[in-house]
């Protein structure tokens, strides 16, 4: 019963924690485009203004040129 008094206030602080943190993560945008990077994986990248990466050789193509 005893372990009781020191678990309640320590639960409420957490409490209150959590809703502060809840507050400032809406506050600072972290919930305000939820849908944008689910769509962006499915975009392609030949868009002509993305830098585009060098082709890597396969290890059968490396094999063949030497």
């Amino acid at each position: 019963m005893e372990v009781i008094y020191g678990l309640l206030p320590g639960m409420i602080l957490f409490g209150l924690i959590m809703v502060g943190v809840l507050f400032w993560a809406t506050r600072s945008g972290q919930y305000d485009d939820l849908e944008g990077p689910a769509n962006r994986i499915l975009m392609d990248d030949d868009d002509p203004l993305l830098p585009q990466r060098p082709k890597r050789k396969k290890r059968s193509d490396q094999a063949q040129q030497e």
